[in-house]
């Protein structure tokens, strides 16, 4: 429980936000009410918890943030483009609110997955 603040954790919680940002539009089309109000408190609680990690970040490290943040950007839209490409090959039309949230989940994995391959040695 003791784990220190990191900006590799805040651009998750960023692209968390960010993800649950893009389900937001499926769910409003689909009528899921109830999805929908879960998911917009799940949004202010990361929204939360990712403004005590900024507020508990060092000044150093908030200066490797906007890195992470580009990494981040690249990550989602590289996801979407991967996701693009997936449901033109291999589905029907599922809607662009679909491939939204598809294409964000994919691309906060590859910006998860890029953190791990590349974490900082402690």
């Amino acid at each position: 429980m003791g784990a220190q603040p990191t900006p590799e954790r805040l651009s998750l919680m960023l692209g968390l936000l960010l993800l649950m940002l893009s389900t937001i539009p499926r769910y409003l089309v689909g009528g899921h009410a109830s999805r929908l109000n879960l998911i917009l408190i799940a949004l202010l609680v990361v929204a939360g918890a990712a403004v005590v990690n900024w507020r508990m970040l060092e000044a150093e490290a908030r200066l490797r943030l906007p890195h992470l943040m580009g990494r981040l950007g690249a990550c989602m839209v590289a996801g979407l483009a991967g996701m693009g490409l997936y449901h033109a090959l291999f589905t029907d039309f599922i809607g662009w609110e679909l491939l939204i949230a598809h294409g964000a989940t994919l691309g906060l994995l590859l910006h998860a997955l890029s953190l791990w391959v590349k974490a900082p040695s402690a």
